[in-house]
């Protein structure tokens, strides 16, 4: 992307300070804009990694494991992150030493979600209800997942519920909606 016309002079210094921040780039209306990964969600970026049914699915099974993740831009933040070097990835798939490239795991992760829907619901997971959602979900912590083809299913898990509650539950405004105080080791030099 070109960042230098995109977003005024000074906009590499500008775009790695935004990052820091907690913001990503994304494409809007066809020009690249730093947001976060809700106004993104809000305002229509455009989706680089995932088709539309991943885009669907991935967006139901992060809402069915961290309520709010939808609305939080939990999308947005895994494609804007794979877009990222893995080196400045803050997908949780990298902490987990995942072997890149990542859009390969998600994806994978996505379809062994969507065979599993499809074998025992007989419908796309994110046409499932809640307690049909909740059903497919819990045998994955155990990892004995019958018919599962995909990583396995704990880390994929863990992977996608630890981005989703990071986003949803990982800033000061969250714990201010929770009345938690907010007592960091090292403050943020602002909020995300």
């Amino acid at each position: 992307m070109a960042f230098d016309t995109a977003l005024g002079s000074g906009n590499r210094r500008a775009f790695l300070q935004g990052t820091a921040l907690g913001l990503f780039a994304f494409q809007v209306a066809g020009c690249d804009r730093l947001l976060t990964p809700k106004e993104a969600r809000e305002q229509g970026a455009a989706i680089r990694h995932f088709s539309t049914e991943e885009s669907e699915l991935l967006e139901a099974f992060g809402e069915a494991l961290v309520p709010g993740a939808r609305e939080a831009g939990l999308l947005q933040f895994i494609d804007a992150n794979l877009a990222r070097p893995h080196s400045e990835s803050l997908l949780t798939a990298r902490y987990l030493d995942v072997l890149p490239p990542h859009d390969a795991f998600y994806s994978n992760g996505l379809e062994a979600v969507h065979a599993l829907s499809q074998a025992q619901l007989g419908k796309p997971f994110a046409k499932a209800n809640e307690t049909e959602q909740r059903s497919l979900i819990a045998p994955m912590l155990g990892g004995k997942v019958d018919g599962w083809e995909g990583p396995p299913p704990p880390l994929f898990y863990l992977a996608v519920r630890s981005d989703a509650a990071d986003l949803v539950y990982g800033s000061i405004a969250a714990f201010d909606r929770m009345k938690i105080p907010y007592l960091a080791h090292i403050e943020p030099k602002s909020s995300w």
